[in-house]
């Protein structure tokens, strides 16, 4: 009996031995799995927040990208206006370089106009009398007639010599159907002295001018509606009033040849219209 005894509690402390150490290593390797669990748990977090950082970047890289696209289109339009427009600009500049050209062309037609009505009325007036004076100023013909050929002094009764000389300007003006004229009374800066009939100098210019426009359209046919009269006085001097010849040579009456501001512009329209064919 007591040898069983001694034989169970022999049995019984190896075995207590053995469970002890079974379970040390247990506990090591629990330890050592919860380690590896742990540092894996650490790796996993990591591995999770690069991972949302990589997406973080994608994202925006993504949303880059599609701003890089949406800005090309932008781009692509806004060059394709830009080439519209400047296809319109230079369309606007080519059609203002036409006109441009065509009224160039219009008023060298004018221009020819004037130089055959300025070398009618010389051939027919004459140039050789100082007392007569045929210029053209910016495309308007002016012919200078000194008071001395068409008036007594102070007086507006034409005289019958300035008929003469004004039947040759109404031949050529009858002769331009497109032209009208514009008489220009002028005296010199010596105040008139009333008489009950012609108050004063702006008074003599303007009866002296409507003088001519009745000599031209009564005795010499010059359609009247061509005919505009107007009066100056002594404010359009062509040199002071300082002597008796210079005096003389404000006393003038000015004839202005122009074409008709209508008849002008139908002219560069009708040039226009057979450039535009």
């Amino acid at each position: 009996m007591r040898k069983i005894v001694i034989a169970l509690s022999v049995l019984m402390a190896l075995t207590s031995c053995v469970s002890k150490k079974k379970y040390a290593e247990l506990e090591a390797k629990n330890k050592e799995t919860q380690d590896l669990l742990n540092s894996c748990t650490v790796k996993l977090n990591t591995c999770l927040e690069e991972k949302a950082g990589l997406a973080a970047t994608a994202e925006s890289y993504k949303q880059h990208n599609q701003d890089l696209i949406n800005s090309s289109k932008d781009l692509t339009i806004l060059t394709t206006k830009g080439a519209e427009n400047l296809e319109k600009s230079l369309e606007s500049l080519k059609e203002k370089d036409l006109k441009i050209s065509r009224l160039q062309d219009a008023l060298t037609k004018k221009d020819s106009v004037t130089l055959a009505l300025v070398t009618s009325l010389k051939g027919a007036v004459g140039i050789n009398d100082p007392d007569i004076e045929i210029n053209v100023e910016k495309g308007v013909v002016f012919i200078s007639i000194a008071d001395k050929l068409l008036f007594k002094s102070g007086s507006y009764d034409v005289s019958d010599k300035a008929k003469t000389v004004l039947a040759k300007v109404a031949k050529v003006v009858n002769d331009k159907p497109d032209f009208e004229c514009m008489v220009e009374g002028h005296t010199d800066n010596v105040p008139y002295k009333s008489n009950g009939i012609i108050l004063d100098n702006w008074d003599l210019s303007v009866k002296r001018s409507t003088s001519i426009v009745r000599v031209l359209t009564n005795d010499l046919g010059v359609n009247p509606a061509k005919l505009i009269a107007a009066g100056r006085s002594s404010y359009v001097p062509l040199v002071a009033n300082d002597t008796a010849e210079d005096k003389a040579r404000n006393r003038r009456t000015r004839i202005v040849v122009m074409p008709k501001i209508d008849q002008f512009y139908d002219m560069i329209e009708k040039e226009m219209k057979k450039q535009a064919k």
